[in-house]
């Protein structure tokens, strides 16, 4: 079946147009930002990955293969699970990065699918320094460095996904079936590069700010204070007095304190940094 140009102009992922609803917030009063996944570069690739695996399984695989349905849902799994990872980030951490390591987990099986293609096939698979391979990864660059107005664009972040698709069409629409399989292998290594940038981040901001249970408890104990006091504005959860960085909500285990709850440095051990909950600043203890 050959491929509709209208069609692929539609791109099945929608427009990749801002959508207001998909930008990070805060509103309502929430404690945790959550969505904008349409800004994220790994949505991005994951688009591209859902939308050229589609096309190639509708164009080079038997439709009444299971292959099919695997692979398209398999690059479907690893979009999907990013948007939905980025929404359950204003009340869970673990389950966004549970989502999260979902993706990664489907463009690594999506990834060994394009390979078996290949290779049940005897065609040959691009070294990851074969001058084609090195084109397709380059092309972030390239178009960066085409910019007239000097502005550094090569992430792509701020492109359609009929833009961005339009940058990898030589390799994506190209008639043999060895050049879509090695450009969309390029793409998942490029995808699943930024997945484990994203899940390294993602872990060292739980470690350092605690999850949303954590984070409300300690919101929910800071508003008690002020009601106590008659305050008109609710307290924010206090800085480490020694580093700066945010404090958590701890309970001494022993000592003359023990069973009492203070306010401790995210980054303990590291920094022993202390305050008590009525907010006068502590060193080492509570």
């Amino acid at each position: 079946m050959e491929d509709s140009p209208g069609m692929r102009g539609k791109v099945l992922s929608g427009a990749g147009q801002p959508n207001p609803t998909d930008q990070p917030q805060r509103q309502r009063g929430k404690l945790r930002p959550s969505g904008g996944y349409r800004a994220l570069r790994s949505f991005q690739a994951a688009t591209l990955i859902y939308d050229a695996t589609y096309w190639f399984c509708e164009k080079f695989v038997d439709p009444r293969s299971r292959t099919v349905d695997q692979m398209v849902q398999a690059a479907r799994s690893g979009r999907q699970n990013i948007a939905e990872g980025s929404r359950a980030a204003a009340t869970s951490s673990q389950t966004e990065l549970r989502l999260v390591n979902v993706a990664r987990a489907s463009l690594e099986e999506l990834l060994l699918d394009f390979e078996d293609f290949l290779r049940h096939r005897r065609l040959a698979q691009w070294a990851p320094d074969s001058p084609e391979a090195r084109a397709v990864r380059r092309v972030p660059q390239v178009f960066g460095g085409d910019r007239i107005d000097g502005s550094d664009r090569s992430d792509l972040v701020d492109l359609t996904d009929q833009e961005r698709w339009a940058l990898y069409a030589q390799w994506l629409e190209h008639d043999d079936p060895a050049v879509r399989a090695n450009a969309v292998i390029c793409l998942i290594h490029q995808a699943n590069y930024l997945l484990d940038q994203q899940i390294g981040a993602l872990e060292r901001q739980f470690v350092a700010g605690g999850g949303y249970s954590e984070q409300l408890a300690a919101a929910r104990l800071a508003e008690r204070g002020r009601q106590r006091r008659g305050q008109s504005e609710p307290d924010r959860i206090p800085d480490c007095p020694q580093c700066g960085k945010p404090m958590v909500l701890r309970t001494a285990k022993s000592g003359r304190n023990a069973g009492s709850q203070f306010w401790g440095c995210s980054a303990y051990p590291d920094c022993r940094g202390a305050c008590p909950l009525d907010g006068h600043t502590g060193k080492n203890g509570s």
